[in-house]
């Protein structure tokens, strides 16, 4: 009997750790503890101690969890250690818009074979040629963006 008080002594112990410890370490050795307490219980005390003994376990587990997910992020302490911030921002700032660059005239800044750099209306954009191979200095047309540069072709 002291062997299943201790393990479920233990098992409380880190189980009550995990909740403010990140990771989830303390949490998996507190159910192990848990569980090898409720099989000791089977062992020594039968299946009416043992099945006592997993009851017991299980209210404690489903306790830490509304501890850990529902009550403690609403208390002072809890708010200090949840991230409730969002970062709206992205990787890659916006190629172009589309509807300013469809349909425009590009000069070829490099050789596109088939991917180089052209210039519409004085900006530098990253380019692919559908068209195959451009020389620098070509004349070409915007047809299309897709995620990280513009399309274009031979008029």
């Amino acid at each position: 009997m002291n062997a299943v008080l201790l393990l479920f002594l233990v098992g409380i112990v880190l189980l009550a750790g995990e909740i403010v410890t990140p990771g989830i370490v303390l949490g998996l050795l507190g159910t192990g503890a848990m569980f090898t307490g409720c099989g000791l219980a089977f062992a020594r005390l039968g299946p009416a101690g043992g099945g006592l003994a997993a009851l017991t376990a299980c209210a404690l587990l489903g306790l830490t969890l509304y501890l850990e997910l529902v009550w403690l992020p609403r208390t002072r302490f809890g708010k200090k250690l949840v991230v409730h911030s969002a970062s709206d921002a992205v990787s890659q700032p916006p190629l172009a818009d589309q509807r300013a660059v469809m349909g425009q005239a590009a000069e070829a800044l490099t050789t596109l074979a088939p991917s180089g750099y052209v210039s519409v209306d004085g900006r530098r954009y990253e380019a692919f040629c559908q068209s195959g191979h451009a020389p620098k200095g070509a004349a070409l047309r915007v047809v299309g963006l897709d995620n990280f540069r513009l399309i274009v072709t031979k008029p």
